[in-house]
């Protein structure tokens, strides 16, 4: 049996660690097979094999790290962790540990979580373009709008504009009631939801009312010059070719432009090309552009999300492989002369 033991600590970060019902605990024991117990502040960890005891003492010194600047240690935090340091890239957690890129209306701050985000985060601080691409859950579209207002408070911009396709999800709902506002107040909601969070819903009201932030369907976009400004396309998998070169012609002296999307759910219609897919094609190598692709391990929704996406690359993948190995019997076929 060997053990080793961690001193020294807060009874606040034991608490959070330990969290309810010590849930969180019981996920770094399972990962690497030790008991975990904690007296007076210091912490012992005991396990058959020496490399899992120090792995998870590796694992609980960086989220003593990541409780300095966290209300709170959840489930994705530890489950992130875990993988770091299994994989050991524990070193790289560094970048998370970063001052916050801005407050929430309630005072909360909002940081990177993971170090794919935090590389986005720099990447939009260090290029003009940006394309974030990923999985449903990674902050793509939060993030960038917390950027938006750091760089409108900061008066690094004037304004903010976002701007998203309006492709329904599968579902054709027909026409709605209302003024355009109320059209297209569905297909925006998630960037009211993430500005009305920063900001506050009435000062986000007073901003919308002063043209200091806009949000507008793309198809608005059309002979715009955007000088000093911050915009963000979001749901950019769902333009056409057209549609994106379009939007990336609006960008003026000053501005910033964030696109972000998620290519393996593509709501245009079938055999139409993705106008995020095109561009990332053709973009790729210019300079003042990045292109940054998050992976399932920056997913920060609910730990089931993480899982739900590799489930559906795995079957992606299988079905890739089936296509490749049933390709030769349909070429044959195809060559079959007609009886």
């Amino acid at each position: 049996m060997f053990e080793k033991s961690i001193q020294d600590l807060s009874i606040d970060f034991v608490l959070k660690l330990f969290g309810t019902l010590d849930g969180n605990i019981e996920n770094i024991e399972t990962a690497f097979s030790v008991s975990v117990v904690a007296r007076e502040g210091v912490i012992k960890i005991s396990g058959e094999n020496a490399n899992d005891v120090n792995l998870a003492a590796s694992c609980i010194e960086q989220l003593e790290r990541v409780s300095r600047t966290s209300e709170s240690i959840d489930e994705n935090t530890i489950n992130y962790v875990i993988t770091m340091v299994r994989e050991e890239k524990q070193n790289e957690l560094g970048a998370i540990y970063n001052d916050c890129i801005c407050l929430t209306n309630k005072g909360k701050p909002i940081k990177a979580k993971t170090v794919g985000q935090q590389k986005y985060v720099d990447a939009i601080n260090n290029n003009t373009i940006v394309f974030g691409v990923g999985p449903a859950g990674t902050g793509k579209t939060f993030l960038a709008v917390a950027m938006a207002v750091n760089a409108l408070k900061k008066k690094q911009v004037s304004k903010i504009v976002l701007t998203r396709p309006a492709v329904e999800a599968g579902e054709k709902l027909g026409f709605l009631p209302g003024d355009l506002q109320s059209k297209i107040d569905p297909y925006l909601r998630p960037l009211y939801d993430a500005l009305g969070e920063m900001l506050g819903n009435e000062s986000f009201r007073n901003c919308g009312e002063k043209g200091i932030i806009e949000i507008v369907p793309l198809a608005y976009m059309r002979g715009r010059t955007l000088d000093d400004a911050f915009i963000i396309l979001d749901e950019a998998q769902n333009t056409t070719p057209e549609q994106m070169k379009m939007f990336l012609t609006r960008l003026g002296n000053n501005s910033k432009a964030i696109i972000t999307g998620d290519i393996t759910q593509v709501d245009l219609p079938y055999l139409r090309k993705s106008g995020l897919i095109d561009a990332l094609e053709i973009l790729e190598d210019i300079k003042g552009i990045c292109i940054f692709r998050f992976t399932h391990k920056d997913v920060v929704r609910h730990p089931l999300v993480q899982k739900i996406i590799l489930a559906y690359e795995k079957r992606n993948r299988e079905q890739g492989q089936k296509n490749e190995n049933d390709r030769p019997r349909r070429e044959a076929f195809k060559r079959r002369p007609k009886e």
